[in-house]
């Protein structure tokens, strides 16, 4: 196996059309996170694992990810809040120190959701002000930061994301869809004001996801009815999510820009 640093052309035998391009993962060790991480690494991606907790979980992923590549180092993981700007800035720089100055990928996966307030009017300002500041300033600060530097390496990927309740506006939710609706113009803007740089801006919006956030606070009559709404007639796999992700960010879309993908089985 290639050592680090080396050109890998293939990974575990399978083309490798990310090869040595480095990927910033926001969230990389939550459920579509790590997913999203795997499948990049796999596709020859460098990946910076970013989390804010469960750090063995991190440490876990990648240590499987290097695993892959006979132990030469293609993932590091990265504890950084990003509602925090210093921590932002430091997370980039982080990934700079791994793997050189050259960032090509950003995806920001990091989100927290609280499901515990049936309405708007039972909602905390509390609740409200904490997810914003994760799922909305959290995004802002990270594209903003990823702009700028993509743009001095002339050029990258940006995916963020939604999710697919923006369009269903599901009651009890009106926080977390609140922050998701600012993310999709956000990116849609950023995209146009990245205009020539060779750097596209995509948010993807997944629909039911097995996944952490899908199963906080739920019964199982509750996610049952989930299921049944989907025409496929199953929830979304985290891997079903990474693989948007991994198209959007390779050479194959690079004339997707500006869009929202909702990944979701139908679920509209």
């Amino acid at each position: 196996m290639a050592a680090s640093g080396a050109a890998i052309t293939t990974v575990l035998g399978a083309p490798a059309p990310l090869r040595d391009r480095v990927a910033i993962v926001t969230g990389g060790n939550g459920g579509i996170g790590s997913a999203v991480c795997r499948h990049l690494a796999s596709l020859g991606a460098r990946v910076v694992v970013n989390y804010v907790d469960d750090p063995a979980a991190a440490d876990d992923l990648v240590s499987a990810i290097n695993a892959g590549y006979g132990g030469a180092t293609r993932a590091v993981a990265v504890e950084a809040d990003v509602s925090d700007e210093g921590q932002v800035r430091a997370l980039f720089d982080a990934a700079a120190r791994s793997f050189g100055p050259t960032l090509h990928i950003l995806v920001t996966t990091a989100a927290v959701m609280d499901a515990s307030y049936p309405s708007l009017a039972d909602t905390t300002a509390q609740c409200f002000d904490r997810t914003f500041a994760v799922n909305a300033r959290g995004t802002f600060l990270c594209c903003r930061e990823a702009a700028r530097r993509l743009v001095r390496g002339g050029g990258g990927r940006i995916v963020t994301f939604s999710s697919s309740g923006v369009g269903s506006l599901r009651p009890g939710y009106s926080a977390y869809l609140a922050t998701k609706a600012a993310i999709e113009t956000m990116t849609r803007i950023l995209a146009k004001e990245l205009r020539g740089t060779g750097i596209t801006a995509n948010t993807v919006a997944p629909g039911p996801t097995a996944a952490p956030l899908l199963y906080a606070g739920k019964t199982e009559a509750e996610l049952a009815t989930y299921t049944a709404e989907i025409p496929l007639g199953r929830v979304g796999q985290p891997e079903d999510v990474a693989n948007v992700v991994a198209f959007l960010v390779s050479d194959a879309g690079e004339w997707i820009n500006a869009q929202v993908v909702r990944a979701n089985g139908g679920n509209v």
